[in-house]
């Protein structure tokens, strides 16, 4: 009988070691080029079963059970990397994600299977299912939807017309992927309750963003990025501090 995490752990490690340290650059832009015809994909994908053998020797797998498990990752890798290469995007950030988490997918599946004791059903019962839900809720919360709340309150107090609108359009790009981060540690500091990090993170952020809006003739723009910046952590923070009242009441 295995348990989950003991045997996922293990997996995901040789799965980083294999991805990211035994991979060459080479490889990649092989693969990038030739696709299904470069041998680095398949070389890839066959070591990525192989280094498998140590966690399954670990672990006291059956040579049956080694054997399958080495198959089906060595497979799974083959035709998710081979997606990846194939996709005309498949050079951006969001189709990196995808591709890590179909291969943390199938080691999941299988990490599952190999646990006796754990069925889907025994997941949804555990004490901590909930408290889980209510976590990714609130991530999940302050990423695109509060995004779109800032957007709506940020369009009732437009920029001076004395800002070209490129300056304009850089700081919105960059202003949502700054803002995603910032609500990302904000919510995490409010969780786990590390106050003073939040204290460190505004001021951090003031710090950077000062020299740029102190070079700024237009008082808009201050105001502009000030306002996005104080709704984004009031938010994040009422948020934050509602899901940690409700995980305390549980726990109670």
């Amino acid at each position: 009988m295995f348990d989950f995490f003991d045997t996922l752990i293990p997996f995901l490690l040789v799965h980083i070691i294999g991805d990211f340290y035994l991979q060459p650059k080479k490889w990649v832009d092989a693969k990038k080029q030739k696709k299904h015809r470069a041998p680095e994909l398949y070389l890839h994908s066959l070591l990525h079963g192989v280094v498998l053998l140590i966690p399954a020797m670990a672990l006291g797998l059956s040579w049956q059970s080694t054997s399958f498990l080495v198959v089906i990752v060595a497979i799974s890798h083959f035709f998710i990397d081979l997606w990846k290469v194939s996709t005309p995007n498949g050079h951006k950030f969001s189709y990196f994600v995808i591709d890590q988490t179909l291969h943390i997918f199938v080691l999941a599946g299988i990490s599952f299977h190999m646990t006796d004791d754990l069925t889907i059903g025994s997941m949804i019962q555990h004490e901590k299912f909930s408290d889980a839900i209510m976590i990714i809720f609130a991530y999940l919360i302050i990423l695109k939807p509060t995004s779109i709340v800032i957007g709506s309150i940020l369009k009732k107090y437009p920029i001076s017309a004395t800002n070209n609108e490129a300056s304009v359009n850089g700081l919105i790009a960059g202003g949502k992927l700054i803002g995603y981060l910032e609500r990302v540690l904000i919510l995490t500091f409010t969780l786990v309750g590390s106050y003073a990090a939040i204290g460190f993170v505004l001021a951090a952020k003031s710090i950077f963003r000062f020299g740029e809006l102190n070079k700024s003739d237009d008082r808009s723009m201050t105001e502009y990025v000030l306002i996005g910046s104080l709704v984004s952590v009031v938010i994040t923070t009422l948020l934050g501090t509602v899901i940690s009242l409700g995980l305390d009441v549980k726990i109670k």
